[in-house]
């Protein structure tokens, strides 16, 4: 009877122990909206409309940019497109997210490039207006800026 005391108890405490540690786990952050719109006006390639999707784990973002409108003049091989996204932090100054992601573009192709790396603090609201995107492609440099505010809003990390 004691040893089956001992074990009820052992449980008991390993169930407490496993439920503390859940309630003290760290919570998956979460950016809001997932998905942001603008329309970019880019020295090379074009104007048009963007995708923006961001994501967050912790205090590490990642952003990607896609576009059907605005395209690549030239093929461009998979990860040889240098990329920095600055965003203008409501707080003020500029959050950078930076990368070598893309995907093979052909001549004519609209452009994708992330995701791309950053980091943010909770709370951070970043909006592409008033920030760039500088591509180097073949070590020509295409900067592309919104032309109004991002729809539906600023992405806001948790």
């Amino acid at each position: 009877m004691r040893g089956k005391r001992l074990g009820i108890a052992t449980a008991l405490a390993a169930g407490t122990l496993a439920a503390t540690g859940l309630a003290f786990a760290p919570t998956a952050a979460a950016v809001t909206p997932q998905t942001a719109t603008i329309n970019a006006t880019c020295s090379i390639g074009g104007s048009g409309s963007a995708t923006l999707t961001a994501t967050q784990n912790g205090t590490a973002a990642t952003i990607t940019l896609s576009s059907t409108d605005i395209t690549a003049p030239i093929a461009v091989a998979q990860d040889s497109v240098s990329s920095t996204l600055s965003l203008v932090k409501a707080s003020g100054g500029t959050s950078v997210f930076t990368g070598t992601k893309n995907p093979a573009i052909a001549a004519g192709g609209g452009v994708t490039v992330g995701p791309l790396d950053g980091t943010v603090a909770s709370g951070d609201s970043l909006e592409a207006y008033g920030g760039s995107l500088q591509m180097v492609v073949f070590g020509i440099t295409i900067t592309c800026t919104a032309d109004a505010p991002q729809s539906p809003g600023p992405f806001v990390f948790g």
